[in-house]
């Protein structure tokens, strides 16, 4: 997004470091909300979350170029 809006490159530590000197710092939540269903999520993860990573995606054969599809 940096490199989009300003035209800037930076890394990730180089971004890390301009927010630290901003006064800006990681958020992480204090706590776990409410709503949330542990169970649920075990379940989700051990019915679901298998399939989603053992399947092989799909790779369809295309362009390289991002602005000129692929010529039939």
């Amino acid at each position: 997004m940096i490199g989009r809006r300003l035209h800037l490159i930076h890394t990730i530590q180089g971004v890390r470091r301009l927010l630290v000197r901003n006064g800006w710092s990681c958020q992480v939540p204090t706590r776990r909300a409410v709503e949330r269903d542990d169970d649920a999520v075990a379940g989700w993860v051990k019915e679901v979350w298998h399939c989603a990573e053992d399947s092989p995606r799909l790779v369809e054969p295309g362009s390289s170029s991002r602005t000129k599809p692929d010529s039939p």
